[in-house]
């Protein structure tokens, strides 16, 4: 009888511990790559990456993807699917993911990723080779003028990393590869 009870709370223990993570929602991971394991390439005009998360979900040789940001050496985003899930590794060039992941982006209250704040801009300027969304909002916050601000990653607007000081507040918009957010 106590091995029996005993088995009976493992087996309950186990469906427990199987159903809490079925629940918990697979995404993919921002400013994570997962080298190795690609069998193709494919550019991704629209520089968002859930439409590589959606090629990979329409073939069914992809277990796991990596879309690349563009850069100095590749000027368009590329997605790379992959027929194994290789570890992740830390990188901000990358936003990749396994097949069933969607897309989630990070947000905090001073910064909107995947967000441009189109028109109201009083200054603009490039970015210094390595500067990043975090100095975009430090221009505006020291600007007693500014009241918002949009940073579009390398690629995006040209080659370099650009940063719009705006005067006024515009309605939030979805677009991959920009920050935006809201200072005064």
């Amino acid at each position: 009888m106590g091995i029996r009870h005993w088995l009976g709370a493992w087996v309950v223990t186990l469906a427990c511990l199987a159903a809490t993570v079925e629940a918990w929602p697979v995404v993919a991971q921002t400013n994570f790559d997962r080298p190795g394991g690609d069998y193709i390439s494919l550019p991704i005009p629209s520089g968002d990456p859930a439409d590589c998360a959606l090629l990979c979900e329409r073939d069914r040789r992809c277990r796991a993807w990596s879309f690349n940001y563009p850069n100095d050496v590749t000027p368009g985003a590329v997605c790379w699917l992959k027929n194994t899930v290789p570890p992740r590794v830390a990188d901000d060039c990358c936003v990749s993911g396994v097949r069933g992941a969607g897309v989630v982006e990070p947000r905090n209250r001073s910064m909107e990723t995947s967000i441009d704040r189109a028109g109201g801009d009083y200054r603009t300027f490039e970015m210094k080779s390595g500067d990043g969304e975090e100095a975009c909002h430090a221009a505006c916050t020291a600007d007693k003028q500014c009241r918002a601000w949009t940073f579009a990653r390398p690629g995006y607007v040209g080659k370099q990393a650009h940063c719009f000081l705006k005067k006024e507040i515009k309605p939030p918009r979805r677009k991959a590869g920009f920050y935006s957010g809201v200072v005064r």
